[in-house]
């Protein structure tokens, strides 16, 4: 049953586009619920729709952009770009455009999540195949390339309950908290427990099970990494709605949205050549790292394409409201931080790709300092962000009444005065707008949205720990200590070696007979 090959799409190399991705789900069954409720297909469920058509997009684009979704493998095999294994500074630069663009036209695009654990995993792999502990390398690369051949939509199951986050893994009371390996036979592995954030499971074909942190010794059970059927036995998923499905005032959300996943698993067997890495602490924690800086440089993409969301409805607002950026600056000046916010930590990612690093696996990983402040700043500007939208759309946003209202032929009158703005626009015209804006910022989605930019990819204090590893402090500091040796720096005290001299400028004669 776990098998890919006794999958009924078929064995032969394929990019899909949404119409197959969506007939793909048809033919599995996973155990999912969603507010209380067994979904019987995840792939017409009403209330995961926003989700599935949003990884649509990322399938239907491969087709309508394929220089910018598709990529050639090393040995010349054409795949999906989310499910591709970066080897230049020009793949993850085009890797940013395609999420970017993705997240511009369906908010979230979900999938690039894969993207970024496939690349570190082939770094981690590759690096304990060459200690010659392992043939994990070899195991990753032919499930690799049977995900690339069906275009699968992987998961990433990561980040696990944790329960009490004053003690470790090992040390935990309910050791379910954390998926952890419960058994190990001669065929493969059993694993137990949960994971608590899981982005789009309900309707992705595999889940990767990543380790969230890293691991001494003593957690060596939880330091696993393997990949799982979303339908495999014991596996149940308890997920939300994807966006605002079937709200009239969702404008965007009610198309285009997220749903995410407590993922369940009560002792689930992970055949030994779907277990990438199994007890090895250190690989583990190499793994987390490396996934972190792949993930926070494709999040600068994806809250990029929201900013473009926010910039659009912005200006179009403006307009509708009657208002003239030439003449009214605090309404340019308010669309310019919006736009310098998000060019600002988009600019941190393009020099992440300029600037990365070669691994010795053959991939390219973004440059980690870079990929962390770009991270850190949309996570922290994030609101900024939505208070500027506020800002150019006005109070119009709270106001709005629901779109039962649109066609009331006793309110009519009232509703076309208090949307009519400029005479040239329909008043239509401004309450969609503003409706997107609501939908988008001030919803329980826009709310959402904040979160999953504070978070998603680990907390700020996460990516401030990271940049204060990689960045050269002690570089910095020999620069000024060399300074002030040369007596560049004045700090009060004599800093030139020369005889005589006393500062930087020296003494004049006056001075010396004043003395």
């Amino acid at each position: 049953m776990l098998a890919l090959k006794k999958r009924p799409w078929g064995t032969a190399p394929v990019l899909m586009n949404a119409e197959a991705y969506r007939d793909s789900l048809r033919a599995l069954a996973p155990r999912v619920f969603v507010n209380g409720r067994r979904i019987d297909c995840v792939a017409d469920e009403p209330l995961l729709a926003p989700g599935v058509a949003a990884v649509g997009v990322a399938y239907d684009l491969a087709a309508g952009e394929p220089a910018m979704m598709t990529a050639r493998t090393p040995d010349g095999r054409l795949v999906n770009r989310m499910l591709h294994i970066d080897t230049s500074p020009d793949d993850l630069l085009v890797k940013l455009e395609a999420v970017r663009a993705l997240c511009r036209i369906a908010g979230c695009a979900q999938r690039y999540l894969a993207h970024d654990s496939l690349n570190a995993l082939h770094q981690a792999t590759t690096r304990a195949d060459g200690e010659g502990r392992s043939d994990y390398g070899q195991r990753f690369a032919a499930w690799l390339e049977l995900a690339q051949s069906r275009d699968l939509a992987i998961g990433v199951a990561m980040t696990d309950g944790k329960g009490d986050r004053s003690l470790r893994p090992g040390a935990q009371v309910n050791r379910d908290v954390y998926v952890h390996v419960k058994e190990r036979r001669r065929d493969g592995l059993v694993i137990a427990g949960v994971k608590a954030i899981v982005t789009g499971a309900p309707y992705m074909h595999e889940l990767l099970v990543m380790p969230c942190r890293t691991h001494t010794p003593d957690d060596r059970d939880f330091a696993i990494c393997c990949a799982v059927p979303v339908d495999a036995p014991g596996v149940t998923l308890v997920a939300r709605p994807a966006g605002r499905p079937g709200e009239a005032a969702a404008t965007f959300s009610a198309r285009y949205g997220q749903s995410t996943a407590i993922v369940h698993f009560d002792d689930v067997f992970v055949p030994h050549e779907r277990v990438f890495i199994d007890g090895e602490t250190d690989a583990a924690g190499f793994l987390t790292t490396s996934y972190a800086t792949h993930h926070r440089h494709s999040c600068i993409a994806a809250r990029a394409g929201f900013g473009d969301l926010l910039i659009g409805a912005g200006v179009l607002m403006t307009e509708a409201n009657g208002l003239d950026f030439e003449r009214h600056d605090h309404i340019r000046d308010a669309m310019v931080d919006l736009i310098a916010t998000v060019e600002g930590f988009y600019a941190c990612g393009v020099a992440a790709s300029v600037y990365a690093q070669r691994d010795p696996a053959g991939s390219f990983m973004p440059e980690p300092v870079f990929a962390n402040v770009g991270k850190l700043l949309l996570a922290t500007k994030i609101y900024d962000m939505h208070r500027l939208a506020h800002t150019v759309s006005g109070g119009l946003i709270v106001a709005l009444p629901g779109p039962d209202e649109d066609h009331n032929p006793e309110t009519a009158a009232a509703m076309a005065d208090a949307f009519a703005g400029r005479a040239d626009i329909p008043p239509e015209r401004r309450r969609d707008i503003a409706r997107l804006i609501e939908d988008v910022t001030a919803s329980h989605q826009g709310a959402w949205y904040s979160v999953i930019s504070l978070h998603g990819g680990g907390s700020p204090e996460a990516m401030k720990r990271e940049i204060w590893r990689n960045y050269p402090v002690a570089e910095k500091s020999e620069l000024v200590r060399r300074l002030v040796e040369r007596g560049a720096v004045d700090d009060g005290r004599p800093v030139s070696n020369q005889p005589g001299r006393c500062c930087a400028a020296g003494c004049s004669a006056s001075d010396k007979a004043a003395e």
